[in-house]
Order: structure tokens, then C-alpha cells, then sequence
């Protein structure tokens, strides 16, 4: 039995079947890029800084994507040994620069299906402020530095690790060091000026959908007779087909979208919460 989440035994045969004909994550990734309307999300932040809320775009993308997964449980699944897990948790990996230096670590936040974009922004900065520290390292950090200490012991552990995850053994405590077992993994590549790509996935952990945000740029929309150029914030978003289907996903993102349209229905808890924790 696994510590990160509880074996799904009703899931759509076409469901099960995949994983036995699709059995890497990297057969199973589909991509998608869209383009998100900066305009109205723009308009939000600005009123909530005169209130004295610092919030951000990477926070309001992260807290529609959290209200989407509580709308959409399959968001939150992940395929391991051909088997369909649903998550015990919500946990999002992210890159963090240390100040002034090109130096990075890697760890993860969590959240509850219940949380705003208050709490999402509090939890995002607390996670940001505590891996920007200088000199400061996380669990993801000391686990990496202790296996790189005895020559060797890296490749034998890494084997050992892949094994144990596959059978369900990963203790608790690494599974929280990893930054390979989350529900998503984010990258903000807009704060290193540089464009959206379609992040790899790993074959190692539990991760289904990794996401990154690139430099703005302006996207010819069709209003009418007119075209007109409307500056967009483009994401690059990989996913495993296996966790759902094509028509599941479109659904997701259409509702993703309708968040970021429109942020104030962020605010207080949401109104459909169809993921539960056991």
C-alpha cells in the first residue's frame, strides 16, 4: 500500500487497460499550449495591491489550478506499476533561484482543495522566502548531498529507489523530500526572461502534469470583422493521457481559463469540491 495515495479499483476499463499498453509516463504525454488573456487578471492584481495584497500571476495560476483540481479529481491521479493511484494530498514542485546567483533548489509547497488565493499566496510565498535563503537547503537538498558523498552510492541508490517506489515501499519521509512525487510541477520561466517550453516528464515519481510560464506576448484574436493583438501570458503544459481522457482534459482547461478570466471567483472556498482527502 503506497503512503502517497489509495488505489483507484473503479476507474472506466478503457482506464485501466491504458497503463498495460502505454506503461512509461514519457509513451504518454500529450501537450497542449495555451494562452492566457492578461488584461483581467491584471485589472485584479491591481485592485488587491491598492487593498495591500502583493499578489502575483504565478500565485493566481497556481490557486485556478487548484480550484480546477478540486472541480476535477483525476487531476489529482498518477500511474505507478500500471496501477491507478488517487493522491492523498496536493503538492506542487517548484524552482527556486537563490538571490543574485544562478544557483537553484527544488522542493515542494502543499495545499488543501479548500484554500483561496489567499492562502494559496501565503503558502507560495512562505515556500519562496524559506528556499531563497542564502545558504539555506531543504530536505530535497541534504537527501541529494548525502547520496552524492560515497562514490557510487548514487547509481546503487538511485536503482534501490526506483525499485521501492514501484512496490510501494518509499517511506513517507522521502516521498516529502521528493520533488519528483507531486500533483504538478511549475516552472516561471517569465522571471528569467525566457519563453515557455514543454517540460519533460519523469519517469521517476508520481508527477502527471508539469506547466511553465514564459515572457508575455501578444496574440491575434478574432473579435468580429477585426483582428486585434491581445497580450496573453502562454503556457506550455505536458500531461499524462493515461490519468485522463482528451474531452476530460479540454474540460479542465476550459475551466482553468474561466478562472484566470475572471479572479475574484478565487476568493473564499470553492463552491465544488469533488476531491476529498482520506
Amino acid at each position: 500500500m503506497r503512503k502517497d495515495g489509495r488505489r483507484v479499483t473503479d476507474a472506466d476499463p478503457i482506464y485501466s487497460i491504458i497503463p498495460y499498453i502505454l506503461k512509461y509516463r514519457y509513451d504518454s504525454m500529450n501537450m497542449i499550449e495555451i494562452d492566457i488573456p492578461i488584461a483581467p487578471m491584471q485589472k485584479y492584481l491591481n485592485e488587491k495591491r491598492k487593498q495591500g495584497h502583493r499578489f502575483s500571476h504565478l500565485g493566481l495560476v497556481l490557486a485556478a489550478y487548484l480550484r480546477t483540481a478540486a472541480e476535477y479529481p483525476l487531476l489529482n491521479r498518477f500511474i505507478v506499476n500500471k496501477r491507478i493511484y488517487q493522491r492523498n494530498e496536493f503538492s506542487v514542485g517548484m524552482v527556486v533561484l537563490k538571490p543574485g546567483s544562478l544557483d537553484e533548489t527544488m522542493s515542494k509547497m502543499y495545499f488543501q482543495m479548500e484554500d483561496d488565493i489567499f492562502a494559496v499566496h501565503e503558502t507560495m510565498d512562505r515556500y519562496i522566502s524559506e528556499n531563497r535563503g542564502t545558504g539555506e537547503t531543504n530536505a530535497t537538498d541534504d537527501l541529494m548531498k548525502k547520496l552524492l558523498k560515497i562514490p557510487g552510492l548514487l547509481s546503487v541508490a538511485a536503482g534501490v529507489l526506483k525499485w521501492m517506489d514501484l512496490h510501494g515501499l518509499l517511506p513517507q519521509s522521502l516521498i516529502k523530500a521528493s520533488p519528483f512525487h507531486t500533483s504538478m510541477v511549475i516552472s516561471n520561466l517569465a522571471s528569467i526572461r525566457t519563453n515557455h517550453i514543454f517540460h519533460h516528464v519523469y519517469e521517476f515519481g508520481t508527477t502527471s502534469l508539469l506547466v511553465t510560464l514564459g515572457n508575455m506576448r501578444e496574440v491575434p484574436i478574432r473579435k468580429g470583422e477585426e483582428i486585434v493583438f491581445e497580450r496573453c501570458l502562454p503556457m506550455g503544459i505536458v500531461m499524462d493521457e493515461r490519468i485522463g481522457s482528451g474531452a476530460y482534459f479540454a474540460a479542465v482547461f476550459h475551466r482553468f481559463k474561466q478562472y484566470l478570466a475572471n479572479p475574484e471567483l478565487l476568493e473564499g472556498p470553492p463552491k465544488v469540491v469533488n476531491t476529498k482527502f482520506e
